[in-house]
């Protein structure tokens, strides 16, 4: 009989063994809770995880917390209150709260992530985290139309979309790097501005005003316009292309810009209109503006074309009010094609005409003649 019961105590003896190796995992007594075991973030996102870390025993419990399975550049931080923490203590059948921050790089892949934040004496909490899109530190900055061609002295508008593909709104500084002479304006909204917020993931309209010195010989010219963060850049380079300048000057022959009329006569001006541009100029028309009752016509008043270095000639002709007191007077004449245009302002001085000047001896004669025979009649009295 004997010879049964020993094998029999040496199977109980093992067993009890190996439930007592167990017996702290089990008898642990802590359970570690959340609501939410698996979220959906995007790159450069930040969880945090309410925790309530329980104790079932009839015991105080310590729980050694840590994170376990986390991937490659992920963060954490464990939290109570206002303060780190590594390790809790539960009163028995009590529950304490804890935070655990988990920060999702921006650089990260697609996917399913799952790690567990555990307890020393055996509890465990699974997690999962699945990334919704590919994250990137990339910024794209694009414009539809990067090339234009104009006049030197133009003002060229890019429209441009500057893009963050980071996880975080972002503030980005603005940069071109023009020829000199040149001058490029970042616009947002309307406004002039040197950075500009984007959003997580979002776009901004950017318009960039290049302007071109009036003296750039005609070429194609390079604006490389950047944007960046203390994280991420981007650039690209926009071309403006020169065909020429456009340039128009209004003159006389003898360079003198005054003349002498006699009122209610014509006066013949002859003006000079020169190309002093690169490029053909055609359609360009002859205006004034005269004193009130004057008459100002061209001869002829619009030019087809003028080559560049050549000019045409044109006659003005200035009649003065019939009435118009002697003295000085401006009359403005414009020359104005498609591109360009030139003013000159002419100083004219009106003489009396002969008719004026005959009636004023003849009023003033009138005059001293009234006042000699008053004299005359009265004087002797």
């Amino acid at each position: 009989m004997s010879l049964h019961v020993k094998p029999l105590h040496f199977v109980l003896f093992s067993f009890a063994l190996l439930f007592a190796r167990s017996l702290p995992a089990m008898q642990d007594g802590l359970t570690l809770y959340t609501p939410y075991t698996k979220i959906e973030v995007a790159p450069g996102e930040s969880i945090d995880y309410s925790i309530d870390i329980v104790n079932r025993s009839g015991a105080v419990r310590h729980a050694d917390l840590s994170v376990r399975g986390l991937p490659e550049n992920w963060t954490y931080e464990l939290k109570s209150g206002s303060y780190k923490v590594g390790e809790v203590s539960v009163l028995p059948g009590e529950r304490k709260n804890a935070s655990l921050k988990v920060d999702v790089p921006l650089k990260v892949d697609k996917g399913v992530y799952r790690f567990s934040l555990v307890s020393a004496g055996g509890s465990a909490l699974p997690l999962t985290v699945i990334v919704a899109e590919q994250g990137t530190l990339t910024t794209g900055l694009s414009s539809s139309q990067p090339n234009m061609q104009g006049s030197s002295g133009s003002t060229f508008t890019f429209n441009a979309t500057l893009k963050n593909r980071t996880g975080d709104a972002q503030v980005y500084g603005l940069r071109a790097d023009a020829p000199r002479g040149w001058n490029v304006v970042f616009k947002v909204d309307g406004k002039a501005v040197s950075s500009v917020p984007v959003d997580a993931g979002g776009n901004k309209d950017l318009i960039i005003d290049v302007d071109a010195p009036s003296e750039v010989p005609a070429g194609t010219y390079k604006i490389p316009v950047s944007t960046s963060t203390h994280l991420t850049s981007s650039s690209m380079e926009l071309e403006v292309v020169i065909t020429g300048s456009y340039k128009l000057e209004l003159t006389t022959p003898t360079g003198l810009l005054s003349a002498k009329a006699v009122a209610g006569s014509e006066k013949k001006i002859e003006l000079l209109v020169k190309n002093t541009g690169s490029t053909p100029l055609s359609g360009i028309e002859l205006s004034g503006a005269a004193p009130v009752n004057w008459e100002l016509t061209f001869e002829p008043r619009k030019i087809s074309l003028i080559e560049p270095g050549k000019s045409e000639t044109v006659t003005a002709l200035l009649k003065a009010d019939r009435k118009a007191l002697a003295g000085d007077y401006v009359v403005n004449i414009d020359a104005k094609a498609a591109d360009t245009s030139s003013r000159a302002t002419f100083r004219v001085s009106v003489e009396a005409s002969f008719f004026s000047g005959f009636l004023g001896v003849v009023i003033m004669l009138a005059a001293l003649g009234s006042v000699y025979y008053l004299f005359r009649k009265y004087g002797r009295r």
